[in-house]
């Protein structure tokens, strides 16, 4: 047996596109290199392949930990092959939103930090949802998402997002991608159960399905979802009369992510009440079926359309590598 064989290997799995790659891969050899770690194992994913594949080959090449560095799609992708294997997984945040990072209250700018974690960092056991795809003409797929699924107007918006904006400026080209949407958002009829109790039957605009709920400029989406307490929360969004958008917007930015931090704030929602726009449910599990086909999300990326999504919460089957002694907030 070589000393390379009889040391630990971490892997990176990066998208060449989003992350910085020429600087990463020489920071992580370096930092490998002084934990006494063999030589890192470097896969880059592809339009083919955007992280199931690589990972699952870092997986049986033996890697003691996966990093992954690249969009929220490719941070998915990896998470999908990593749940339940116990090999923990690090998050080198790159790319718009960086979504599982910000829910996980990471650095943003420090790449040093991320990949510091897996070698002398804590491990945290974190929730991870799957969503399960029914389409028109019966095919059935399941894929995972660390933060939301959702089924609607969102998907809608995220197929307006223009891709070369979306480079230029990040997840403010979200804001474009809604205002091309909302013009045209018609509500659509669904039916949902949540663990599977009563059966509703209610028009929509959007439905979200919720791991965590965190989304950039401290905008709270779904405030009190949480990555650590095993349930899927819920939101059914319905925008009702000329102003609906509007009172949309005030139970997300001001409600949820303004008020909620407060005290004052969270007494001033219960003697004023919350919106009906948005209803809030939770649950291990929900299952959401529709009248026609209408696009579906993963964590901001398309996955087409669908007329059923079922998802649920695998809690703790992702093991991440944060830096040591970092708590990872409730909610």
């Amino acid at each position: 047996m070589t000393d390379d064989a009889a040391r630990p290997r971490a892997a990176l799995v990066i998208n060449p596109v989003k992350a910085d790659a020429p600087k990463l891969i020489p920071l992580l050899r370096s930092m490998s290199a002084q934990a006494d770690w063999a030589e890192p194992l470097i896969i880059e994913t592809s339009v083919q392949d955007p992280g199931q594949a690589a990972t699952r080959t870092a997986l049986s090449d033996g890697a003691a930990a996966v990093l992954v560095a690249g969009g929220d799609g490719t941070v998915r992708a990896v998470s999908e092959a990593m749940a339940g294997t116990g090999v923990p997984l690090a998050i080198v945040p790159s790319g718009t939103g960086n979504l599982l990072a910000r829910n996980l209250g990471l650095a943003l700018d420090s790449p040093a930090l991320a990949i510091d974690a897996v070698f002398r960092g804590d491990r945290r056991p974190v929730d991870i949802g799957w969503a399960e795809l029914t389409r028109a003409d019966g095919d059935v797929h399941e894929h995972g998402f660390v933060v939301l699924a959702g089924i609607g107007l969102d998907a809608h918006m995220i197929a307006n997002t223009r891709p070369g904006l979306k480079k230029s400026v990040g997840w403010v080209a979200y804001v474009d991608g809604a205002a091309r949407s909302l013009p045209g958002a018609k509500p659509f009829r669904i039916m949902y159960a949540v663990d599977d109790l009563r059966l509703h039957s209610v028009k929509v605009h959007s439905m979200l399905f919720a791991n965590c709920g965190a989304l950039p400029a401290g905008i709270a989406l779904i405030p009190d979802a949480s990555i650590t307490d095993g349930d899927l929360d819920v939101a059914v969004i319905q925008a009702r009369g000329p102003l609906g958008w509007l009172a949309v917007w005030r139970t997300v930015w001001w409600q949820n992510s303004v008020l909620r931090r407060t005290r004052a704030g969270r007494r001033v929602i219960e003697l004023t009440g919350s919106d009906s726009s948005i209803r809030y449910l939770r649950g291990r599990d929900a299952d959401a079926a529709t009248t026609e086909p209408a696009p579906v999300e993963l964590d901001g990326d398309e996955f087409g359309e669908a007329v059923r999504i079922h998802c649920r919460i695998d809690p703790g089957a992702l093991l991440v590598a944060v830096p040591t002694g970092h708590v990872i907030s409730p909610a």
